[in-house]
């Protein structure tokens, strides 16, 4: 089936300023006039439902290669489709890690008939060990979207300089994880967890030296940076006054640091471990008014499956939860249902946003544009992991009600997800 028409379905489109009840048609992929829909074309009956633009999740961890006992891609684009997610970028720290041309034919190859469209991020220094850099053009030419040695810091800051220099050059960016690793090393955010738990805390500081140094290296330079998922008031607050003297930064937050603190931890479960850790109500409350205000321009997952076994024992767990099947309905619970966002709002924050940072076709319902969309309802809904799409169920969201679902995903044309 080429054709699909939906019909009266609330449309929403941010990059259009489009907030109406009308018909979409999809022909060959991509977004035509319904006036040009046959007779051949699959309806669907969108009342009752939301359509907006696929979602761009701009940090994902895939697994693949070398840990696809937790995820791979094809399983990983499976949960993607589930929450809406139509666009991902993939992160870097893989085994082996994606410094390689090889390595990134694999995932794209592998990508091919996948349920959303994978971008991939290349290593900027081999192994992600900060001593030897990655040859930046032989990936670039194998097809990566950015660059970013995320999961780590780039220690080694004449690299990090060079690798944005150069990414400026090929008009892509650089995603920067933000951390001092002689701070950094805890299980939960450094205070009232850290304590109760008697375990190693994650200082604020460790993420605001990493901030702090990106957003002197990007205005020394004259470069652009993008600021991977801010947990602290203090990181917010150095983002806002870079932004304000003309500083080249974007910046995003996760689900989690909106919806959740430290206080989700102390029953000593790991699934609600991650780096940056949770932090406090204040940090929480930051996080929303950056995204209210502008600061942060972008909702982005930071999906990080690991399997039960390995988030058995709370203190030996790796970090990381997954999020990219909640990071709407997580997302429009906190800030729509609160008040502090509209429905168009918070969908350019997710879509049309992350699209415009990576530099990529999407984020828009628009005539000509990819067919890549969603469509939602306002329903509520619990948070099942056994119900999930992907191979690990280490959700921070379970048991919890939230606002929204999807229940349709349209990739490239295709229907990739479809619970109406």
């Amino acid at each position: 089936m080429n054709e699909i028409l939906i019909k009266n379905v609330h449309i929403l489109d941010p990059a259009t300023d489009t907030d109406k009840t009308g018909d979409i048609f999809i022909k060959d992929g991509i977004f035509d006039d319904p006036a040009n829909a046959g007779g051949n074309a699959l309806v669907i009956d969108g009342a009752g439902l939301t359509a907006a633009p696929g979602l761009v999740d701009l940090h994902v961890h895939l697994r693949d290669p070398g840990q696809t006992d937790k995820e791979d891609v094809i399983t990983g684009c499976k949960a993607a489709a589930a929450g809406g997610v139509t666009s991902l970028l993939a992160m870097p720290n893989t085994i082996p890690a994606v410094d390689t041309p090889e390595t990134v034919k694999y995932i794209l190859d592998k990508a091919k008939n996948a349920d959303a469209h994978v971008y991939v991020v290349g290593a900027i220094t081999k192994s992600l060990k900060s001593e030897e850099a990655t040859n930046i053009d032989e990936l670039y030419n194998a097809g990566i979207r950015a660059l970013s040695d995320d999961g780590r810091p780039v220690e080694n800051t004449v690299m990090m300089v060079n690798a944005m220099k150069k990414a400026n050059e090929l008009g892509i960016p650089v995603t920067a994880h933000c951390e001092d690793p002689y701070l950094a090393g805890g299980k939960v955010n450094e205070g009232a967890a850290s304590e109760k738990l008697s375990v190693k805390g994650m200082p604020r500081a460790a993420e605001d030296a990493g901030t702090a140094r990106e957003l002197s290296l990007a205005q020394a330079y004259d470069l652009p940076i993008h600021i991977c998922h801010v947990s602290t008031w203090t990181s917010a607050a150095m983002i806002k006054d870079a932004k304000a003297r003309g500083v080249k930064v974007t910046a995003e937050t996760a689900p989690h640091y909106i919806m959740l603190t430290e206080d989700a931890v102390m029953g000593g479960d790991a699934d609600y471990r991650m780096n940056p850790p949770l932090r406090t109500e204040k940090d929480r409350l930051a996080m929303i008014e950056a995204l209210r205000d502008g600061t942060i321009d972008a909702i982005a997952t930071d999906h990080a499956p690991h399997t039960p076994g390995e988030k058995a024992d709370f203190v030996s767990a790796p970090n990381g939860s997954i999020g990219m099947e909640t990071s709407f309905a997580a997302s429009y619970t906190v800030l729509v249902e609160g008040g502090i966002l509209s429905e168009a709002q918070l969908i350019e924050k997710m879509s049309l946003a992350p699209a415009r940072i990576l530099g990529i076709k999407a984020g828009s319902l628009e005539k000509g544009m990819p067919a890549d969309m969603m469509l939602y309802k306002k329903e509520k809904w619990t948070v099942d992991p056994e119900k999930l799409h992907g191979k690990s169920k280490n959700t921070p969201f379970k048991g919890l009600t939230l606002s929204a679902k999807v229940r349709l995903t349209i990739c490239g044309g295709r229907i990739v997800f479809n619970e109406i």
